[in-house]
């Protein structure tokens, strides 16, 4: 039965495995975007810098609080919804720094808007692309 996940699949999805992926496309994102240090900082919710630069050297050995990781969830569905809209990268890459009329923008960036330290304004942005997708804005 193919549905069913083998023990060792099911494995793959531990916690820890899930925060190491997070961290390594996280660190491509923000590459990306051309994040500052300061900026991933504060995306992923202020961790001491030794922690996040910890981290970033061994992502495998990273344990994460819920918090962080429901901002990377929040980061890498951005991400993919951007990539979806906008089929050419450095436009979709482009698109978090470029002012935004949309009511929840105010004529600011969405990148702005997700610095604004709570994760309530990533999954604002994050909403706001689905809602462009076709998902309705709620």
């Amino acid at each position: 039965m193919s549905a069913i996940l083998a023990p060792e699949r099911r494995a793959a999805a531990s916690p820890e495995r899930m925060a190491a992926a997070g961290l390594r496309a996280f660190a491509r994102i923000a590459e990306a975007w051309g994040l500052s240090v300061d900026e991933q900082l504060r995306l992923l919710g202020q961790p001491p810098r030794s922690t996040f630069f910890a981290w970033r050297k061994h992502p495998e050995k990273a344990s994460l609080p819920r918090d962080t990781l429901e901002r990377l969830s929040n980061l890498l569905g951005i991400y993919k919804s951007l990539q979806i809209l906008l089929p050419d990268a450095a436009a979709a890459d482009a698109w978090v720094r470029q002012p935004n009329q949309a009511a929840v923008f105010g004529g600011g960036s969405a990148l702005n808007r997700m610095l604004a330290g709570n994760v309530s304004d990533l999954n604002l942005v994050r909403r706001y692309l689905d809602s462009v997708r076709g998902g309705g804005w709620s």
